[in-house]
């Protein structure tokens, strides 16, 4: 298993600028909250099931199976 960003860098320079601007929260959700703050608890639940592989909800990290 691996964690990486994005290979885009577009869209990691755009949700790295979005985080500093909404102080670390996810900029691709509405609410404020600590489930949504950077890395995600939706996205650290998918980098806990085995079968999971895919990008997190604001596409800035993939995690792989390998």
């Amino acid at each position: 298993m691996a964690v990486r960003l994005n290979e885009n860098q577009e869209i990691v320079r755009d949700i790295k600028e979005g985080l500093k601007r909404t102080g670390g929260y996810c900029p691709c959700r509405l609410e404020r909250s600590d489930e949504n703050k950077c890395i995600c608890r939706e996205f650290k639940e998918q980098i806990a099931d085995p079968d999971f592989e895919g990008y997190c909800h604001c596409m800035l990290y993939y995690k792989s199976r390998d």
